[in-house]
């Protein structure tokens, strides 16, 4: 197969990895109400175990880009995927909230390796005009994830029991093994030269500001894929079944926004916009969306609210769409694991804190001034995004 027709199927099965990822992810979110209850867990308590997922979920990041850009893609994702698959049905198993936490923690070390391998497989694969739409049909994968993750697990955990569900959705994985070690191959990368080899990562300030961005936008996300469900129970009194009926809404707004903001960006390039333009007037776009965030807390019904919900993720996916691009518009394929990673550990950090500040906030006060604060928060990174990064020379990839 020609490798302008093969970059189809590796972003394929880019695509079903992260699919299968989130639905992994999402379990313990849509069980939250039951593992809450079978384990007598505060909100703060609930928050802590989450937190050792991104606390390992951080930490790897950096790790998988390196590894991936030592060892090679497809070695790289076969390892993440192993990994993760394993601590998903480990979840069955688990006795205490101790337990749970440290399957959460391996979880987090297997799923992060999945951003910096799709960003050396768009980087590989496409030119740099289709890099954001590759972005988006990759990250199309977290939006379709979180719809089927809903109803499914719902659906299972009624059937079958929580243990049972663990043991499915963590079992996915391994069917998706088999198709990537039969059908990717790797697309040699031009060695590195010196230069690129000696340069630190973080003497750029172009770096800097995505890692910056990452850092204040990511927990705005990591807010709805964690909390949204509880959110829904508690505050605006859904039952299970009614949280599975309608909380997948505002993933398919953010699939739109994911495959949305990448097709916005090639469009305008296409005609005849500079590369960094085109990802700028994308990612603004997405900031204005998100700062709907604030008006979540005073829409007067459920359904109001996830209507908002629905644009802040919308608005999110567009965003980090063209973000992730970036290492691959400005660096050679060599560097685009190593950023990329750097990229995600500073996602984690932010999200870490966020995530425990939220529980503790929640827990004394409400959900009104953690939306509030999702609102302004991205605001800062897009900010810092453009003066460090767009505010420099940008030597755009060749791809």
């Amino acid at each position: 197969m020609r490798p302008d027709a093969y970059r189809w199927v590796a972003i394929a099965l880019v695509f079903f990895a992260t699919f299968i990822n989130f639905i992994d992810r999402l379990t313990v979110s849509v069980l939250a109400p039951v593992i809450r209850e079978n384990f007598g867990l505060s909100n703060l308590e609930y928050a802590t175990i989450s937190t050792w997922f991104l606390v390992a979920y951080t930490a790897s990041h950096g790790l998988s880009g390196r590894l991936y850009d030592r060892i090679g893609t497809k070695r790289g994702f076969s390892l993440s995927v192993i990994v993760w698959s394993l601590a998903a049905m480990a979840h069955a198993f688990a006795g205490s909230a101790r337990a749970l936490s440290v399957c959460r923690f391996v979880l987090g070390l297997g799923e992060a390796g999945n951003w910096p391998g799709a960003a050396k497989v768009i980087a590989a694969w496409f030119p740099a005009h289709e890099r954001a739409f590759a972005m988006g049909i990759f990250n199309s994968g977290v939006a379709l994830g979180n719809i089927v993750a809903l109803p499914l697990i719902v659906w299972l955990q009624t059937k079958f029991g929580w243990q049972a569900t663990f043991l499915f959705t963590g079992s996915l994985g391994f069917l998706w093994l088999a198709a990537w070690l039969a059908f990717y191959r790797e697309r040699p990368a031009p060695a590195p030269q010196a230069h690129e080899r000696s340069t630190g990562l973080f003497r750029d300030r172009r770096i800097w500001g995505i890692v910056l961005a990452r850092l204040f936008t990511d927990p705005a996300w990591w807010l709805y894929l964690t909390w949204m469900p509880l959110y829904l129970a508690n505050a605006r009194g859904l039952t299970l079944s009614q949280i599975a009926a309608f909380a997948w809404l505002p993933y398919v707004a953010a699939d739109a926004g994911s495959l949305g903001g990448g097709a916005l960006a090639g469009w305008l390039i296409a005609r005849g916009w500079a590369v960094a333009n085109a990802r700028r007037a994308v990612i603004l776009l997405g900031a204005a969306c998100m700062a709907c965030s604030a008006f979540i807390a005073t829409a007067p019904t459920a359904g109001a609210a996830l209507a908002w919900i629905a644009v802040v993720m919308f608005g999110f996916q567009a965003w980090v769409n063209n973000v992730q691009t970036l290492p691959s518009d400005l660096y050679p394929e060599s560097r685009v694991g190593a950023i990329a990673g750097l990229g995600g550990t500073a996602a984690g950090v932010g999200s870490i804190i966020s995530t425990l500040s939220i529980g503790w906030v929640v827990d004394r006060f409400s959900y009104t001034p953690v939306l509030v604060a999702a609102a302004v928060i991205p605001l800062i990174g897009t900010s810092l995004l453009l003066a460090l990064t767009f505010a420099s020379p940008h030597e755009e990839a060749t791809g």
